[in-house]
Order: C-alpha cells, then structure tokens, then sequence
C-alpha cells in the first residue's frame, strides 16, 4: 500500500490485537483507540481494520497515525438512544456566535482529530453513519433576515426547532462522520462514507490536505473546508440532496478570520439524488425539495461563512447531476479574489446553473464591513435542465460591484416558462438576505441576469430554451462591459 507520510509505514498494528471484535454488536471504540493510542506512542505508524464490522463511539486519532479500512471493514456509528455509550462532548469554546453548532465543534464526531500532523485516514472500507445526527442548533447571531435562506421564512418555529435543537440536546449525540480542526498534514482517500450526520468530512484550519476518491453520500453537507490552505479535492462523488456536495468556507470557528487559500477541486461528481440512491445506484429524484424548501441541493460552492478571504481556487472538470448549480458567496466582508471555475457540465439543474453573489450579511463582529469579488473566470461550461425561473446570475450590490468577471464559451439550456409577470418583476436588492438565487424570485430574464458588475468580459455565451418564455434573455443593471464576443443576444438594460 501506498503511506500519505513516511511516519505511517514504521509499523503496522491490527485493531484485533487490541481486543477490537469487529462483530456489530461489541462496542469496538475502547479497542480502536487504545490501538492508536500505542502506535502514536511508540513513534507513528499504521492502525489496521480488517474485514468486520466495527461498531463505534468517537475514536480520538493522534499524530503519525494512519487508519486503514480494509476490503469489507465497516465503521458503524453507535446510536446512544440504542447502544449502551455517547459520543464525546462537544468541546467547551465559550460562545459560538457566528457559525452554527455543525461547524463550531468536532470532538462531538465519529472520528476526530485535533492540534495534529501527518494524520490519514483510508482503504477500500466504509464508514456507516446510522447512529449520527444530521441535527444541531443553528447560530447564536439573529440577524434573522440573513441567518437563513428566504425560503424557509413561512416554516412555523416548530418545524425550524426539529432542524435546529437546542444545545444541551447534543450532549452524547454524534454530529459528523469525520471532523479535524488544526491538522496539518491530512490525506483521506478511497473510503465510502453512507450517512454522515450533518457534515460527513469537515476540516477546519487545516493545511496540506488531499482528499481523493471518497465516495459519500449523506444527509446533509459532503466535504467542508473551512478556513483550509492547501488542499486537493480530486476524483470524489458526492450525493447530497439536503445541502452542499463540496463547499468552501471562511468563519469564525477558529476565532479570527481565516483565510481560504491554494485549493483544487478536480475531477469531482457532485448530485442532488434522493438520499442512499447514489450508492445503490438507483439515482431517484422523488425528493422535490430540500429543507430549506428550495429545490435538491448537492452542489459546489465557495460560502455562504465568508468572514475571511477567498484566494486562488481552481475548480475543474467536475460534473453536477440533479442539483443547484455553482454558487460564489461573500457577504460576512471577505474578499474572494482569483476564482477559476472550468470544463464543468450540469445537467438537470434545481437552481441557477451559476450564481456569484456580494452581500452584506454581515455575519460577524460589530464592525464587519462589504467585502469584495473579483478576478472570476467562469469558463467551457455546459448546462441542461435549467429551472427556468433562476438565469446565470452576478448580484453585486450598488456602489460595490462585483469586479471583473469572464463568462467564457458557455452553453445553458432552460426549461422556459416564463411569463409577462414575470417580464415586470424588479427584483429588492435585499443585501443583508441569506444568499440564494431563490432571493431574488422567479428573475426578469430567462439567460443571464446581471445587475452591479464593473468588468463583464463575454466569449462565446450560448443560450436557449424550451417551449414558450416571455422574457427577454439578458438583462444588465448597472453593468460595465468589457469585451463581448460572439453573444447574440443584445440586453435589455434596466
């Protein structure tokens, strides 16, 4: 086998030798974490699962150590309300005010890892999330308008208190499949993650990161990088209809902005399918909504956390398959700056197929000012099966455009559908709004829709649709343009 750091090939321990059953009925955690326990100990090496099924509590990695899943191996998340046992408690971290609960702990998941290097966690296996929650409270900040997406503001409190239980009820609960906070030196590749709480893999203020050929597929959010450096993302599939399929963030989970840099995300599939279908392989699409009462999630995207800067992301050759297109994000002050997003294909898309929004949610400090978007390039895009109510949108807000943009050889297809209604509607500005395309309504035009941008550079933008739509393909509000190549649409401006 191939070892992520040298530290991992110094030895090799098999979790049986220290007393690990691998049955599903005995609690196998105490055995898995002496084992990596010694092996960190005695200088770094391997901790190996061979075929079984291991059910578990939280298992604490350390430095230099590498858990290897097996062909057959199966980590099974215990259930408290079933298994006689808890997770570890979230960590004490004083008053989380400006991230929600997911993302604001990680001692609470199956597996953790924290203040580490050199740490890798592979194989062929499988971790099964049955007893994990996808719940946890939401931000302590309320500013309710930008807290949570306009969709869900008919939602009674009852049904936003089953999504959001309070703090005390999380105590003993699971809440991730794999999270690590200030790791430097992480690899996880080849595992299949089936259900994975409410974020299946979440690092946070880690560098030097691979991610490769992970297979998920869960109930909320797939990968998470929060506050990363680093990172290569490649040749992962990723199912998740509730929420993001591989999303990038800035909080403030570490206490201070920050900052997003060096991150490729390559060779990815992402969807929208009903939950546990990617992995049999039936792909449904009878869910029609997801929580937030927009349509099946399962993207890419950089936000909505956006408190510190974005730079130097490439994102390529990745697919999208039933689900919300991509979605640039910065409205908690940070800048993003140096975003490359090409050779994507898209089909049968829930949302907009493209959305870069600048905001002022503000989710931050008293203090927190605009940031900034600029230096995107979007380019060699193809996308089908577009809801027709949400074009390819750029909201900048006034007074602060988003800054040089490039739509480059794109080709978009939408469903059409529009009426003269429609047609009339003039969408709020709505900056402090939680970012959506949803926000705006069903927009003015079918294609492109793009109000606020200094720098609007066009090769070779194709767009059509089916059926009957009653507005116009393009509009600009208060946009600069650059250079326009071969776009046969001439816009209609407001």
């Amino acid at each position: 086998m191939d070892f992520a750091a040298p530290v991992h090939a110094r030895q090799w321990l098999d979790v049986r030798e220290a007393g690990a059953r691998g049955d599903g009925r005995t609690l196998d955690h105490h055995a898995i974490n002496r084992a990596i326990a010694h092996v960190a100990r005695t200088g770094g090496g391997t901790v190996a699962l061979p075929a079984g099924r291991y059910l578990c509590f939280s298992i604490r990695l350390a430095s230099g150590v590498a858990l290897r899943l097996a062909e057959g191996a199966v980590i099974e998340a215990a259930d408290p309300a079933r298994h006689p046992g808890r997770y570890d408690d979230p960590e004490p971290r004083g008053e989380q005010l400006y991230q929600d609960f997911g993302h604001s702990h990680w001692h609470n998941s199956l597996i953790w890892g924290d203040g580490l290097r050199d740490v890798a966690i592979g194989g062929p296996g499988r971790i099964k999330g049955r007893g994990l929650t996808r719940n946890g409270p939401g931000s302590r900040w309320r500013a309710q308008l930008g807290e949570r997406p306009l969709s869900m503001r008919d939602m009674s409190p009852a049904a936003i208190a089953a999504l959001e239980p309070d703090f005390e009820a999380m105590h003993g609960q699971g809440n991730k499949a794999i999270g690590l906070r200030d790791c430097h030196g992480v690899t996880i590749e080849g595992l299949t993650i089936d259900g994975g709480g409410h974020i299946a893999v979440l690092l946070t203020g880690c560098t030097h990161v691979t991610l490769d050929r992970l297979t998920i597929d869960s109930e909320r959010d797939g990968i998470d990088l929060d506050g990363v450096c680093d990172a290569r993302v490649t040749r992962c599939r990723v199912n998740t209809p509730n929420d993001d399929a591989i999303v990038i963030k800035s909080s403030l989970a570490m206490g201070n902005p920050m900052p997003v840099e060096d991150i490729v995300i390559r060779d990815c599939a992402v969807s929208g399918y009903d939950r546990g279908t990617m992995l049999d392989g039936r792909l449904a699409t009878t869910q029609l909504l997801a929580p937030d009462r927009d349509g099946p999630t399962g993207r890419i995207k950089i936000g909505t956390e956006s408190n510190g800067d974005f730079r130097d992301i490439l994102i390529e050759d990745c697919r999208f398959y039933h689900s919300r297109g991509l979605a640039l994000e910065t409205v908690d002050g940070g800048v993003m700056k140096g975003v490359t997003a090409r050779r994507l294909t898209m089909d049968d898309v829930t949302s907009a197929p493209i959305f870069l929004r600048l905001g002022q949610r503000g989710r931050g400090p008293a203090g927190t000012t605009i940031g900034a978007m600029q230096g995107i390039t979007l380019a060699d895009i193809t996308a089908t099966g577009i809801d027709h109510r949400y074009p390819l949108i750029l909201a900048g807000l006034r007074g602060h455009p988003i800054r040089d943009v490039t739509l480059a050889r794109i080709r978009l297809r939408y469903r059409g559908g529009g009426t003269e209604a429609d047609r009339r509607h003039v969408p709020e500005a709505l900056p402090e709004a939680y970012p959506e395309p949803s926000m705006f309504g069903t927009l003015p035009s079918w294609g492109l829709w793009a109000r606020h941008v200094a720098g609007l550079h066009v090769d070779r933008l194709t767009l059509s649709h089916d059926g009957v739509d009653a507005r116009p393909p393009v509009i600009l509000d208060d946009v600069v343009l650059g250079k326009v190549r071969e776009t046969p649409f001439w816009p209609e401006s407001r």
